[in-house]
């Protein structure tokens, strides 16, 4: 299975054009107003409008009310929700839009245990942050504690970088990686020649 990739936490047009002329399938827009790099509808608007087409956009919130939720939807062409907090099940699944969970692996969670709390997720994020916690840290964790089955679509995240990513994607063969920090010339802005060379990684175990 071909590995694919999401940009996170783009937080400008010309960064979210650079992911896609290099080959991400996904850029990641962070709906959180305390991550340094969230961003208000104006420039979420104008980042997904630069996007081609093919290009997923994904929404991602921590914990929020659901009127943030519900005019996201509204308002900006979202394709996939990824709810990054303790949000229940419930909640995730009451958009009727398919959503992606995060979870917490740098604490005492169980990950099996988290799988099975949500089965209408449609695939899980598995990040280095512990629960209550925000991602885009660039802190990783052991991927043994990675749930031996039960979970086809696995996307990892947490250290991911332009040095590490082929690595891991040999080893672990996930559906997805994203990355945030690991390509970034600073919060917030990405580095291209860092997204060139995080790609070719990616394609490099693709095609090894």
């Amino acid at each position: 299975m071909r590995t694919r990739v999401k940009i996170c936490g783009v937080t400008r047009p010309e960064d979210a054009i650079a992911a896609a002329e290099l080959g991400a399938d996904a850029i990641g827009l962070v709906f959180c107003e305390a991550s340094r790099r969230a961003v208000d509808r104006r420039m979420a608007e104008e980042i997904i409008a630069a996007l081609p087409p093919f290009v997923s956009v994904v929404g991602l919130f921590v914990d929020p009310e659901r009127q943030q939720v519900e005019v996201a939807l509204e308002e900006l062409r979202i394709d996939l929700l990824q709810f990054h907090g303790d949000e229940p099940p419930d909640f995730c699944g009451s958009f009727h839009r398919r959503y992606i969970k995060a979870v917490p692996m740098g604490g005492g969670v169980d990950p099996v245990a988290y799988l099975n709390r949500y089965p209408g997720a449609g695939g899980f994020l598995f990040d280095g942050h512990a629960a209550g916690e925000l991602g885009g840290r660039g802190v990783g964790f052991d991927h043994q504690r990675l749930p031996a089955a039960g979970c086809r679509y696995s996307i990892l995240a947490g250290g991911l970088t332009p040095d590490n990513v082929g690595e891991v994607v040999a080893a672990v063969r996930p559906y997805a990686v994203d990355v945030s920090s690991g390509v970034e010339a600073r919060p917030g802005i990405k580095d291209r020649e860092r997204m060139a060379k995080f790609m070719a990684e990616v394609e490099r175990v693709r095609n090894g």
